[in-house]
């Protein structure tokens, strides 16, 4: 018989881990944060392992399973980055993100940059199913414009991030929406309909708080912003046929075509953009002819790539890093996958799910403690997926035992897991974003409005009561209450596209 872990050991590595960051923040700050999150994960990973061996509760095959769940979930990110570079590489000097750039500058009224950022990020979010490709394509072009308007980098993220989660929440095509209405249980549409009491009010506070900071903030003066443009137009080939490129890949998306397919689609048109529309560039780059063609198509693809503007804010903007600049962020997810193997091998994990769910006997207790886990889960696997699936494992029991719907629990879940996971910098979300926008995760985090409104408002919610319905027929016995699912994550339920 193995002997039961105490709380204590199983808190240890999370509170190592948060301790680090705690500690690299204060010393270092948030740079510092993210470019040794993955030495702090996989010591953190190191102090589960030895805990666990240490406590007598360990079995070498448990920590194989663990490992096992937690690549199954993680490794299919991994190409799917590695695309995002390129995509961001061919787009910036194809002239697609210029041309929005150069756009946004002429048509948009500075003081209202943050709300049109977050409304058309919303948008398109909620039309593709997808924050990761909304951030990466129409959310780099606002992160260039509002460089250039003058806003903070934290704002600029935040509002971003804000609108591109919240269409990715409440879009039926959203690979976590349908994964936390089936892992709970509950019709698609109707875990949407439900969603809209606390996701409207959250974001309508958010908007209300961006529209007030665009107003407040110091901006760029006007004569700057048109140096800047001409600048752009000076050194890329602006034409409205470059939209094509976009155009096609939102198309592509809406219909349902694979991700890592719409991606690539979408760095050979990018590429072949190159060559149409800025060939200046890409003799620049590789040289002319048949050889130079190879030569730019590889250096774009796999290496840093530089421009000479003229303006060194825009020579700093148009910089590309292609597959290289996502090495960083590949290695920290790989990190964060090993984390996250080893607490649930070393059955950490279900330890401390245990302790959160043995005292609840209400509703308010019920969604906030499913609040405070997906937190917890997302610090602890690295990865919303896995949370959702644990989450939803360890809760829908107890659920039906209060009474309470389905539907509640998968609202929680969104609530508290979808919409956190970029807030977390070791998260698979925190570590993408940041890098898709350079911008560290703990930089944005403050400006993320929508993002931590969200299970703040699902709580509140709870506590009031309004259209939370408590069931007359309890559908679990009171004996068989303490018998939760177990903590496990099968891959078949999570869809194909991030």
């Amino acid at each position: 018989m193995k002997r039961p872990l105490p709380l204590w050991v199983a808190v240890l590595p999370v509170a190592a881990l948060l301790s680090g960051v705690i500690a690299a923040l204060a010393i270092k700050g948030s740079d510092f944060v993210a470019d040794y999150s993955y030495a702090l994960l996989l010591t953190a990973a190191a102090i589960s392992l030895i805990a666990g061996i240490a406590s007598g509760g360990f079995h070498p095959r448990a920590l194989i399973e663990g490992l096992h769940t937690s690549a199954r979930q993680t490794v299919p990110a991994v190409p799917i980055l590695m695309l995002i570079g390129t995509v961001a590489a061919t787009w910036m000097l194809s002239g697609v993100v210029p041309m929005m750039i150069e756009t946004g500058l002429h048509h948009i009224h500075p003081p209202m940059f943050l709300l049109t950022a977050c409304c058309v990020c919303a948008f398109i979010s909620i039309l593709t199913g997808s924050s990761w490709t909304t951030i990466a394509t129409i959310g780099v072009a606002f992160m260039g414009i509002g460089t250039l308007l003058g806003f903070s980098p934290g704002w600029i993220a935040g509002a971003i991030i804000s609108g591109a989660y919240f269409g990715d929440k409440i879009s039926p095509l959203s690979d976590t929406t349908v994964l936390a209405s089936t892992s709970s249980e509950v019709p698609l549409f109707t875990h949407i309909r439900y969603m809209l009491i606390t996701t409207i009010p959250s974001l309508a506070i958010a908007l209300i708080i961006f529209a007030i900071a665009g107003y407040v903030s110091p901006l760029t003066a006007a004569g700057t912003r048109s140096a800047m443009t001409a600048a752009l137009e000076g050194a890329f080939n602006l034409n409205p046929w470059i939209f094509a490129i976009p155009v096609i890949t939102v198309v592509l998306i809406a219909l349902r075509v694979n991700t890592l397919l719409t991606l690539g689609a979408s760095t050979l048109l990018g590429l072949a953009g190159i060559f149409v529309f800025q060939p200046h560039i890409a003799a620049s780059i590789g040289g002319s002819g048949l050889y130079g063609g190879v030569r730019t198509a590889i250096q774009v693809l796999l290496t840093d790539t530089t421009l000479a503007t003229g303006d060194t804010a825009l020579d700093t903007l148009v910089a590309t890093g292609g597959m290289k600049g996502m090495l960083p962020t590949v290695l920290l997810i790989m990190s964060a996958m090993v984390f996250g193997g080893a607490m649930m091998g070393t059955g950490m994990l279900s330890r401390i799910t245990e302790a959160f769910t043995s005292l609840i006997r209400n509703r308010v207790g019920a969604v906030g403690a499913t609040a405070a886990s997906g937190l917890f889960l997302n610090s602890a696997t690295a990865d919303q997926y896995l949370s959702i699936i644990i989450g939803a494992n360890m809760y829908r029991s107890l659920y039906r035992r209060l009474g309470l719907e389905g539907r509640l629990l998968s609202r929680t879940l969104e609530d508290s897991v979808s919409v956190t996971s970029v807030l977390i910098p070791w998260n698979s979300c925190g570590v993408t974003q940041s890098s898709v926008l350079g911008v560290p995760t703990l930089t944005y985090l403050p400006y993320c409005v929508f993002n931590y409104l969200s299970p703040l408002m699902s709580v509140l919610i709870a506590v009031t009561g309004f259209r939370i319905v408590q069931l007359a027929d309890r559908h679990i016995h009171h004996e068989d209450a303490g018998a939760e699912a177990p903590l496990t994550a099968d891959t078949d339920t999570r869809p194909a596209t991030l």
